[in-house]
């Protein structure tokens, strides 16, 4: 955990660098005006600095607790809490939950100062902020209430599928998780997002017939376009696609629609999303997660029984979710490999995408759009290409652009 704090923090250091580069980069002069850039520049700022302290803070706790034994006392004092509560601590499933709960107020507690700065000091000192503190708690109560909701089941079946799952139990666990993420991903946008924002079908008028138009050329079975009430907490904009098979759905934020006064733009960069979907990114994507997660339990079920890994940790029990928690501190390093590999291939299909929209006439719209977003969110100008190969799933701006413009030079 300390290596690649100290290697991640190396990375922070060379992106904070090239923040401080007092001048836009050549491929974006003329491009991005200079009072974009400046403001730009202060707010990538700001999120640097508070990266670094929220990163060292973090790392310090999370080494405490490792160090000092945080871990097994909790779960000792968890067990007695239920005693004293008149239940078993023999009953796993509730010594487990029991552990959640006081796991879920402690990360509330040390996470709390931290999301109320970024929030309320550093988006509103640039303008992005749109919540008012009593959204933003009763957000926070939501939250705390699905996990309560969501959680006992979801927790309880793993335990049950651990026990009882002999030889066969990284079968068992990932087909659970398969079908969990289906039934989450079917749910989610029905039934959870809408409890946090308002989702309105798009009203008729040029944008949407261009979209359905663009939908119905590719022949994407775009089911509902609606606009969400992105505005309410963040002026912040984007846009995404979701659903399965034949029943697709499109969601534009109310601030792109507010931010593109050209409905070109907005068509392109729906055009860029509908080529993940042409090209099969989304499906790669799933197989490959669906993989990497039947390989991580696969390694969970190899050290699941090791007693002197949890002695290590302080345990001279082996519950379920401890093993759980101990492997993921294990194969951090290999993690990290694995979230950087992804990253390369989420690059690839951005500039696939990129190519596709402009495949389908969307180039100069396309660039427009991009520059806008990139504008309007005040996103980094200057990258260090270290720090962006290890991080960003998207390619900053520049290299985006710069992959249109030499497409252009090979069609030429």
């Amino acid at each position: 955990m300390v290596l690649m704090y100290v290697f991640e923090t190396y990375l922070d250091l060379r992106q904070h660098s090239a923040l401080k580069l007092p001048t836009l980069p050549k491929t974006l002069e003329g491009v991005i005006s200079q009072e974009k850039f400046e403001k730009s520049r202060a707010y990538s700022l700001d999120k640097s600095h508070f990266n670094f302290v929220h990163e060292f803070v973090t790392i310090l706790l999370d080494s405490a607790i490792l160090y000092f034994g945080i871990l097994p006392w909790f779960w000792k004092k968890s067990g007695n809490f239920l005693l004293l509560s008149g239940l078993s601590a023999e009953n796993e499933i509730l010594h487990t939950l029991a552990f959640l709960a006081g796991v879920m107020i402690w990360s509330q507690i040390t996470d709390l100062p931290f999301s109320l700065y970024s929030t309320f000091v550093i988006e509103a000192r640039h303008g992005f902020n749109k919540q008012t503190i009593w959204l933003f708690i009763r957000d926070l109560f939501k939250g705390i209430c699905l996990a309560i909701v969501l959680g006992p089941p979801i927790v309880s079946a793993i335990i049950l599928i651990v026990q009882k799952g002999g030889p066969y139990l990284a079968i068992y666990l990932w087909a659970f998780m398969f079908v969990l993420s289906l039934v989450m991903m079917t749910l989610y946008p029905v039934l959870i997002a809408p409890l946090f924002n308002k989702f309105t079908p798009l009203p008729e008028g040029e944008l949407r017939a261009k979209i359905e138009a663009l939908a119905s050329s590719l022949k994407f079975p775009l089911k509902k376009l609606f606009v969400v009430d992105g505005s309410t907490r963040s002026s912040h904009s984007n846009a995404y696609m979701y659903g399965f098979f034949k029943n697709k759905r499109i969601v534009l934020y109310d601030t792109l629609i507010q931010q593109c006064k050209d409905d070109e733009e907005i068509v392109a960069v729906i055009a860029h999303e509908l080529g993940h979907w042409k090209l099969n990114h989304t499906m790669y994507s799933f197989i490959a997660v669906q993989i990497l997660t039947f390989l991580q339990f696969g390694g969970y079920t190899l050290v699941r029984n090791s007693s002197d890994l949890f002695r290590s940790f302080g345990f001279d029990t082996q519950p379920v979710l401890i093993g759980l928690i101990i492997f993921q501190h294990t194969v951090i390093p290999l993690q990290h490999l694995v979230s950087f590999g992804l990253n390369l291939v989420s690059r690839s299909f951005e500039f696939q995408a990129d190519a596709f929209a402009k495949k389908l006439g969307y180039a100069s719209a396309l660039r427009a759009g991009l520059v806008k977003l990139q504008e309007e969110n005040l996103s980094a100008m200057n990258t260090d290409p270290w720090y962006s190969a290890y991080h960003y799933s998207h390619p900053p701006l520049v290299e985006r652009l710069a992959a249109l413009d030499e497409s252009d030079k090979k069609a030429d």
